[in-house]
């Protein structure tokens, strides 16, 4: 693997493609330590939604760097066991420095004051409850890290290692993983599992827009049943 060095804040990124090439076929951990060198930790953050199968990829990241600062979008509609396994993974991970960032309420009084939004139109909440307080909360950073795997299907079945996400790069070090692989680190670790799992949640995101899936269908089915939409919105824009 290409060996890549530091940069100063006020130094070129490194080119998404070059970091994709060169990690193309490097394993989580890899990817996570290659993003830690290029940028720093200082410029790197890592986004999780504490949901069904964020454990894995904190863990992994905790074994590179528990410093790494974690951003976390509470959206005033997640689930309570959301919130609690957000607080277990912390203290069980040793994770040291999640930031806990919600939206704007100047915005949610003008756009949402009746909280019937995810109802009338799921877009236009997700954008004032997850992209815009992210755009903001990454605002300071060069590079974020997220768990999207091809194997969820849809948009996310081609997703590169790196990418260019506008102002900063954008790393997928689960890109190729497999559910066997995230079930795997989830035993080696002994990691504990998102408290709505046994409920027959597969994939876990707000209240009002999440359902629970059928073993036969596919991980995110429960998410925006019957809407016409897979994505919230924070992976198919870029991020400015």
């Amino acid at each position: 693997m290409a060996q890549l060095a530091r940069i100063t804040t006020d130094a070129e990124l490194p080119s998404a493609a070059a970091l994709n090439d060169a990690l193309r076929e490097a394993s989580p951990g890899e990817v996570i330590a290659s993003a830690l060198r290029a940028v720093g930790r200082d410029r790197l953050a890592l986004v999780s939604s504490f949901g069904t199968e964020s454990a894995a990829l904190l863990k992994v990241m905790a074994d590179v760097d528990p410093a790494i600062p974690v951003i976390f979008l509470d959206t005033g509609w997640l689930f309570e066991e959301t919130l609690a396994y957000r607080d277990t993974l912390i203290a069980a991970l040793g994770l040291r420095d999640v930031r806990s960032i919600q939206p704007s309420e100047e915005t949610l009084k003008r756009e949402d004051p009746d909280r019937e939004l995810w109802f009338t139109d799921p877009d236009a909440c997700c954008r004032i409850r997850k992209v815009e307080p992210l755009a903001r909360a990454l605002k300071s950073f060069d590079a974020w890290i997220n768990g999207r795997k091809r194997f969820q299907g849809g948009q996310r079945a081609e997703i590169r290692v790196v990418e260019d996400d506008g102002a900063r790069l954008k790393f997928n070090p689960f890109a190729n993983v497999t559910p066997q692989d995230i079930a795997a680190i989830y035993a080696s670790a002994k990691l504990p599992p998102h408290p709505l799992v046994a409920s027959g949640f597969r994939s876990v995101g707000c209240m009002p827009c999440t359902s629970r899936a059928e073993s036969n269908e596919d991980a995110r089915a429960g998410r925006w049943r019957g809407k016409g939409k897979t994505e919230c919105g924070i992976h198919t824009m870029k991020v400015s």
